[in-house]
């Protein structure tokens, strides 16, 4: 019985064996597919977890995972109890479900399995397309597990959209649109406003919003908050970003995230204005103007947080801001050459890694590493990066069975440039030419799809080149996976 598994290898193999989103082409599904009918019968038989622990629930297109990240990390710090619910995983499947940064074991891993698994036998038995997804049984196992641990709080990122998203069944205190462009647009529209109204579709009655996104994307979410009577703040408006204290204007003015000095790959410093209070001088180990702005979100979602009755001390805040930790964005992993891998597989993320490597690596020879997903927009993606590169190596990544075939990136290359490429099978043989390619002074990214940085992360930190003794130690999985505290 698939609801009595006896090992993590089973639990793990009875999840993978559900139907499973991640791993198919989007075009090959419909809004049919998501049902949060099929979610909320789940939970009803699981008890309803969801409805007794609070959320700060978080969508968007870019900068969910890491505005998350920072959330959870400062309630932790505060002394609250918090479950860190995010997807897809890096290394192990348990990272999408860490309460304090730590991962629950594999025994609490089968347990759990073996609880769903009942639950979902029942509803598979049912007439009809019941048949709960990996995705579902994954946010279902979630939820159990930040109950049995006592969990006060969860940051909680959508998987997919918002409205039909399984997570969209939650009782949050706060809700965040992080900002808002094409992305999945088999699934949620071929318009910015299309996708904007999906993910402002986690808007409860009276719980308030937060959003970066900006036009014509602001306008709909700021709709979508009018018509349930959620308050609103907007970074640029009700939130202030401030570069440094010397820019700070009378409140009502709005500061733009201008590149800052002070920023750096291990520091990226930066000051705040919320309804609530200014707060200067915090930093965030996260690079980029883009992690600046999910900080500011982050800062305002616990000002929310503490309005509405939640305690959260000034050091708490900076402590888990300074604490935060999220592989794979623009996350700099050697430094003789430069290793950069980063997660981008759209055009918003693809914009935020360039800006940050022209501003933290000036004058570098830069090499990308570049795979994609088939159903993203892949000729966008290398428009956008190509004129920054001086080598391009294309590749596929092995983990997922949705990578792009090396000869069709050829193809497409060929397309919209006349400048030559090297071409690999797989990572491992895509990491080694960039090796021989690079002098001490340059830099290697890897880019274009999350399982690609992922691969390359793992190869770069096992095997670094004899005498580079400027690399970092690989975290371990679990270590890596905490990602806060």
């Amino acid at each position: 019985m698939a609801s009595h598994v006896a090992s993590y290898e089973q639990a793990v193999e009875y999840l993978y064996g559900r139907i499973n989103y991640e791993r198919v082409r989007s075009d090959d599904l419909s809004a049919r597919d998501f049902k949060l009918d099929r979610m909320a019968l789940l939970l009803d038989l699981l008890g309803n977890p969801h409805m007794r622990i609070p959320a700060v629930h978080i969508a968007g297109t870019k900068g969910k995972g890491s505005t998350a990240a920072m959330i959870a990390a400062v309630l932790t710090a505060a002394g609250h109890r918090t479950g860190l619910f995010t997807s897809p995983h890096l290394f192990a499947f348990e990272e999408r479900m860490t309460v304090d940064g730590t991962l629950p074991t594999h025994d609490e891993i089968v347990a759990l399995v073996n609880r769903v698994a009942e639950a979902a036998e029942r509803l598979d038995a049912l007439p009809g397309e019941t048949a709960p997804t990996y995705f579902e049984l994954t946010t279902a196992m979630a939820w159990l597990h930040f109950e049995l641990a006592g969990c006060a709080i969860v940051a909680l990122e959508v998987g997919l959209g918002g409205r039909l998203d399984a997570t969209n069944l939650c009782r949050p205190e706060v809700t965040i649109v992080t900002n808002v462009s094409r992305d999945h647009t088999v699934l949620l529209g071929g318009t910015v406003e299309r996708i904007a109204r999906e993910k402002a579709a986690i808007a409860k009655p009276g719980v308030p919003m937060l959003t970066a996104a900006a036009e014509p994307a602001l306008r709909v979410v700021m709709e979508a908050c009018a018509a349930v009577g959620a308050p609103l703040w907007r970074l640029g408006r009700e939130i202030r970003l401030i570069e440094s204290p010397a820019d700070a204007e009378p409140p009502g003015e709005i500061s733009a995230a201008k590149p800052n000095a002070a920023a750096g790959w291990e520091e990226n410093r930066f000051a705040v204005e919320t309804p609530a209070r200014r707060r200067l001088d915090l930093t965030v180990p996260l690079a980029g103007i883009h992690q600046r702005q999910n900080a500011a979100l982050a800062v305002a979602a616990i000002d929310l947080l503490i309005a509405r009755g939640w305690n959260v001390p000034e050091a708490a805040i900076r402590d888990g801001l300074r604490r935060t930790r999220w592989p794979l964005r623009i996350e700099r992993i050697a430094e003789r050459p430069s290793v950069v891998v980063d997660a981008a597989h759209n055009w918003a993320a693809a914009g935020a890694l360039v800006e940050t490597l022209c501003d933290l690596d000036r004058g570098r020879r830069r090499i990308l590493i570049f795979a994609a997903t088939r159903d993203k927009d892949y000729p966008g993606l290398l428009r956008r990066l190509l004129p920054r590169f001086d080598a391009i190596i294309l590749t596929q990544y092995q983990s997922n069975p949705r990578g792009v075939p090396v000869a069709r990136l050829r193809r497409v290359l060929e397309t919209i440039s006349n400048r030559p490429a090297h071409a690999t099978a797989d990572p491992a043989g895509a990491w080694k030419l960039a090796r021989r390619l690079a002098a001490d002074d340059d830099m290697i990214c890897a880019t274009g799809s999350f399982f690609l940085a992922a691969e390359i992360r793992e190869i770069a930190l096992d095997a670094p080149r004899a005498g580079d003794g400027e690399t970092k130690p690989a975290a371990s999985p679990r270590e890596a996976a905490g990602r806060s505290g």
